[in-house]
């Protein structure tokens, strides 16, 4: 190997390794509130918008590290473009199943721009919707073919009509390749 080359070799690790620690870390707690949901930090863990009371009685928001583990993704701020084709709202406070028992959310998280494009949001719903005991690939399957039928399914699944613990999501299915 030349010295050339190998003087090369050297001062390209070098600089990936203070690029690396010039970028730092994603902590949910540090990021700004209008990028907080669906953002994982850098322990791979998700990050959620949460509200609560200030001193003065008016609602605040703060983004908090969740204890739901993504498996395939760390230090990971979503896409405007993907919330925008996903539907889903970046104001959305904690993590919750609703939006899989609304049809139109469910059509647009299905949707070819969203399922194929977007692995953080499906990764998610795909764990949201297995905790409610529904296999999301099908669902969206069912979905394109016979949306009425999808969602009288998921609704007679015993899918809740709340937010999802914590606890449910970090022993979810894994979710499928996409």
């Amino acid at each position: 190997m030349s010295s050339q080359m190998f003087l090369s070799l050297v001062l390209f690790f070098a600089s990936s390794l203070l690029l690396q620690g010039t970028l730092g870390e994603i902590v949910c707690e540090d990021l700004p509130t209008e990028v907080c949901s669906f953002s994982i930090a850098s322990s791979g863990k998700r990050c959620l918008l949460e509200n609560f009371e200030n001193n003065n009685g008016e609602t605040e928001y703060q983004c908090r590290t969740s204890e739901v583990v993504v498996e395939r993704m760390s230090e990971y701020i979503e896409t405007d473009e993907c919330v925008k084709v996903c539907g889903v709202d970046r104001n959305s406070v904690g993590i919750s199943s609703d939006t899989l028992l609304e049809a139109q959310s469910v059509s647009t998280i299905c949707s070819a721009a969203c399922y194929q494009n977007c692995p953080n949001i499906v990764d998610l719903y795909v764990n949201l919707a297995a905790g409610e005991g529904v296999f999301l690939p099908d669902m969206c399957e069912k979905q394109r073919s016979n949306p009425r039928r999808a969602m009288v399914e998921l609704l007679s699944s015993g899918a809740a009509a709340g937010p999802i613990a914590s606890a449910n999501l970090v022993n979810a299915a894994a979710p499928v390749s996409i």
